[in-house]
């Protein structure tokens, strides 16, 4: 269908990876961060962040509810430093200030909120709380994923991780550094991961859930199209 309620789900899906993000840069306690509101549709992420440079960009999220733990994401940061070939860009969400997670690595990229989708893109492992958007998003761009699953449905969504090998999973009582470190070693060099997650980033492209989704609204309402105009 070419309009009516289908079509307005499918533009706004649209404009929302077009989210505008201006790359301002600060330092601030002897950490630069970025604040991102630039067309995501004209740009790439390394454009975005002239200090996104290595070929292997970690990139972590622990979602926009769970995202006050300051010690998981110390955590996170000293694993990646670990690895010297990797760069780390986490987004840490409005309850902290970069400043807080302590010491890092220089450069690494600390930011309140970045351009997911856009960073997914270019990203070798996401390391996330398995929340269900930032998985699919994940997936979506065939990216594996280590998974530290909190509350609600995280741990079923780790669960279906762990079971389609797209990624490993732990939890926050055996989070350590050396852990995640090992961890994320495994998922970097076992092809495994990446292969099952690009075979559902497949499935999930071949299935067009979202015009899916959209046709099904507009039956369930009744709408039709008739002498070029859509009516319910």
């Amino acid at each position: 269908m070419n309009g009516g309620i289908g079509s307005a789900v499918r533009k706004s899906a649209a404009r929302a990876t077009s989210i505008f993000i201006l790359v301002k840069w600060r330092k601030q306690c002897g950490q630069t961060t970025c604040e991102w509101s630039r067309p995501a549709s004209q740009v790439g992420s390394r454009r975005w962040c002239p200090r996104l440079t290595a070929d292997q960009c970690i990139y972590a999220s622990m979602g926009t509810v769970q995202n006050g733990l300051v010690d998981v994401f110390r955590t996170i940061t000293a694993a990646v430093a670990r690895h010297k070939s990797l760069q780390l860009v986490l987004s840490i969400g409005d309850q902290l200030q970069p400043k807080e997670i302590g010491p890092i690595r220089s450069n690494a990229i600390i930011v309140k909120r970045a351009p997911q989708l856009e960073l997914l893109k270019q990203t070798s492992v996401c390391i996330t709380h398995a929340g269900l958007n930032t998985v699919l998003e994940a997936l979506t761009q065939g990216v594996p994923q280590v998974a530290i699953p909190f509350t609600n449905d995280q741990p079923g969504v780790a669960a279906r991780i762990a079971d389609k090998k797209t990624g490993v999973v732990t939890s926050l009582d055996k989070l350590t550094t050396d852990h995640l470190s090992t961890l994320l070693n495994e998922v970097l060099t076992d092809s495994t991961y990446r292969g099952n997650a690009r075979k559902l980033q497949k499935a999930i492209a071949k299935a067009n859930g979202l015009s899916v989704a959209a046709d099904l609204i507009e039956k369930s309402l009744g709408v039709t199209k008739k002498a070029g105009a859509f009516q319910v």
